[in-house]
């Protein structure tokens, strides 16, 4: 049985730290192993650690647990960092949202694409940058894992400027593999997909039953057009249109399509968010009393880090359904210097993507579109320029004022300016 060192960094987002909780401690694999967690908020801290305890006792793993909200004093040593820090996620993500909608403005999250993921680039790269040059010099042979968004941002300045192993995962996927199986009426887990494109924008190029190998894009088009119209109209307007049908839903792929606003204009719900971690927090203390029992927790989630982590662990090659590389050449009509999301193979090397070959001539052109985009707005983060920030909001199919554009970086530069600096250099 093989050892190794994982450190959560951003650990105290109860929703992270609970799904890796749920595939760290169901994986026999990592007996023996180091969790190290990582996060500024001693209180979740010390929260996620009383509780990464009492899951430890009830697998049998004996799992080195140890805590600390100075990630310099772990990263020794490790195998895995894993990744997934947000900067005061709720407030400035509700201005990235608001602030632009004020000035005419119609998007749909605000988080990935648009005004939003601009300064969600411009406030998180600085504080990556930080990051990754102390996993250089502490623990250079680590796997780099990353939850953190603007995955694509953040994946394309780590494949620029490290030589760090990184990876991006996200169960967008998932996502819109669940919604074909509810337009086919089949249960999620019978259908075997392959996608490529960029996070929150990928398209299905093979649905397949996973048994029979039966090619279901037919069933998909058969069942979809008599479906509920208000299931995933957007979604499904651009399945139309470019034959294959695109992930993970109407307001991630939104973000990035001038017309996005037709598939909801609502925003994230804060209070439903809020609502969720009082509830989170409510049960944590709840098994941290004994008055849960921590085992409903002891089941594996839909996320890939844990399957990652042992296939590299122990050499399995793995095929792993989505995550987000440094392209170089994996969708061939795409740039080299782009984030995209694609098949990967874990092993002893790290991740591997797979390479598909070009996307239709259609989809690939839309996505060139963004691609200019997340290049822009990297450079701006990187440089620190409100030069580059206005070009790279000039250039969003999102935004349409050159007025507005002008407004929003007056505004959100100044909220943010805390946070924006040089880095990477």
């Amino acid at each position: 049985m093989k050892t190794t060192k994982i450190v959560l960094i951003g650990v105290g987002s109860l929703s992270f730290g609970l799904r890796m909780f749920q595939d760290i401690f169901t994986e026999h694999e990592l007996e023996g192993s180091t969790l190290s967690l990582v996060d500024l908020d001693r209180e979740s801290l010390d929260l996620m650690y009383e509780l990464a305890l009492v899951m430890n006792r009830k697998s049998g793993l004996n799992l080195k647990i140890e805590k600390t909200t100075d990630r310099r004093k772990v990263l020794d040593g490790a195998g895995f960092v894993v990744n997934s820090i947000a900067i005061d996620r709720s407030r400035l993500w509700q201005l990235d949202f608001q602030i632009p909608k004020k000035y005419g403005i119609r998007h749909t999250l605000g988080e990935n694409g648009g005004p939003g993921g601009l300064f969600f680039t411009m406030r998180t790269l600085p504080a990556i940058s930080d990051m990754v040059r102390d996993v250089e010099e502490l623990c250079p042979d680590a796997l780099f894992i990353n939850f953190s968004n603007p995955e694509s941002r953040i994946i394309l300045a780590l494949g620029r400027y490290t030589s760090l192993k990184h990876v991006g995962l996200c169960h967008g996927v998932f996502m819109g593999r669940s919604d074909m199986a509810k337009i086919m009426g089949k249960p999620p887990g019978v259908l075997d997909v392959t996608a490529a494109g960029l996070n929150h924008i990928q398209w299905f190029l093979h649905v397949r039953d996973k048994e029979t190998g039966e090619d279901l894009y037919p069933l998909l088009k058969e069942k979809e057009n008599p479906f509920d119209p208000a299931f995933m109209p957007l979604t499904r307007r651009l399945f139309h249109a470019f034959g294959l049908y695109p992930s993970c839903s109407d307001d991630h792929l939104g973000e990035y399509l001038a017309y996005g606003y037709e598939g909801g204009e609502h925003g994230y719900d804060f209070t439903w968010d809020a609502s969720e971690r009082k509830r989170m927090y409510r049960e944590v203390n709840e098994v941290l009393k004994g008055s849960r029992d921590v085992k409903e927790w002891l089941v594996p989630s839909e996320e890939k880090a844990v399957d990652v982590i042992t296939s590299v662990l122990y050499n399995k090659k793995k095929w792993i359904e989505s995550g987000v590389v440094y392209n170089q050449g994996a969708i061939e009509n795409l740039p080299h210097d782009l984030a995209v999301e694609v098949p990967i193979v874990a092993d002893h090397n790290g991740v591997t993507p797979v390479r598909i070959g070009k996307l239709p001539d259609g989809i690939a052109k839309l996505l060139m579109m963004q691609a200019q985009v997340q290049q822009l707005a990297v450079d701006a983060a990187v440089n620190a320029s409100r030069e580059l920030a206005l070009q790279a909001l000039l250039i969003d199919p999102v935004v349409n004022s050159s007025v507005a554009a002008m407004k929003i970086l007056d505004e959100l530069w100044e909220i943010n300016k805390p946070f924006i600096r040089k880095c990477f250099q």
